[in-house]
């Protein structure tokens, strides 16, 4: 997860989670919610209005207003208003199903649908559809407010993501990637286009300190984790913009963008990791560029290979279009 625990049922913590933001260098007169929806993607805009509306979002210790305008260098700090656990009801939200079984589904997960409910979620998550699609029979080991969960993708990113019905096919599943036996590719739409056509970026990844809730490269690998994401050329747009097939064999948080952004290949749309927006474009991108396409597997219960694919969305064939009309 890009944030730290966001689970309403964790009763561990008596004090709220803070959240801390150093406004970027370059930013002048930007407004609070803005700045705070690009940078803490894990959190949908009702959920950091929700903050405001309860007088929890601070700046040198006066509380803001959503409207506030910040400049570079202003210090804010902020916690979620504290809810209620819930049990998890099921909601008759429509899913893009690749593929089912009576032990597994594989589904197309679309940009803006959180995975599993958190503090400040609604009911609309991927395990609200999920409860109702499956009618309650998921596998229970990540308990009632993650059934079925075995992986996942951030709120914005789409793409192929598969869920677990029973235990016994979510523990093979959770094996598969730890042992990394599965082969995971994402597109990545990226600025600036390498000179090179594929590459492997090797670079172990830890927590940013200044801004715990995103990730950053470590500067020796015993401070971090070991990463690689491998990537590839699909397409160039001139020499302004290109997209990527990127393979990763390891699932560290925020993994490709962190990767690409530390060698200028910014994701578009991105703002969290050095993304800036291109007034030439006609079209702005309205979320970080990065689609899930294709996730291979060994079916933990009848041993067949599975290879799973996800279309490439709307919004990305339109920036393509967009990027090739300019620059190619």
């Amino acid at each position: 997860m890009s944030s730290p625990s966001l689970n309403k049922c964790d009763k561990s913590f008596s004090v709220p989670q803070k959240y801390h933001l150093t406004v970027a260098e370059g930013v002048h007169k930007e407004r609070a919610d803005k700045l705070l929806v690009a940078e803490f993607s894990d959190f949908s805009r009702a959920d950091l209005h929700r903050a405001f509306e309860a007088g929890l979002v601070f700046s040198g210790g006066v509380v803001l207003k959503k409207n506030a305008r910040l400049s570079e260098g202003a210090e804010v700090v902020f916690s979620m208003p504290e809810l209620q656990a819930a049990e998890v009801k099921p909601v008759d939200i429509p899913l893009r199903i690749l593929y089912e079984d009576k032990h597994l589904l594989a589904i197309d997960k679309p940009s803006g649908m959180v995975v599993h409910p958190g503090a400040g979620t609604n009911d609309d998550t991927l395990v609200h559809a999920l409860l109702h699609h499956c009618q309650g029979q998921l596998s229970g080991i990540g308990g009632v407010e993650r059934p079925g969960i075995v992986h996942r993708l951030d709120r914005e990113t789409s793409g192929v993501m598969v869920v677990a019905k029973d235990d016994q096919t979510h523990r093979g599943l959770a094996e598969g990637f730890a042992q990394r036996t599965f082969k995971k590719e994402y597109l990545a739409l990226v600025t600036r286009a390498p000179e090179l056509l594929s590459g492997s970026i090797k670079k172990s990844i830890t927590r940013n300190s200044q801004q715990r809730h995103k990730m950053a490269v470590a500067k020796d690998d015993k401070e971090g984790k070991s990463a690689r994401t491998d990537w590839e050329v699909v397409e160039k747009f001139g020499k302004a913009y290109a997209l990527f097939r990127c393979e990763i064999h390891t699932g560290r948080t925020h993994q490709i963008r962190v990767h690409l952004s530390s060698e200028r290949h910014s994701l578009v749309g991105d703002s969290v990791y050095g993304y800036r927006p291109d007034d030439r474009l006609s079209v702005s991108p309205e979320r970080v560029m990065l689609h899930a396409e294709r996730l291979q597997l060994t079916h933990p219960i009848s041993g067949t290979l599975h290879d799973f694919r996800a279309p490439i969305p709307d919004d990305f064939l339109i920036q393509c279009e967009e990027l090739r009309r300019l620059f190619s």
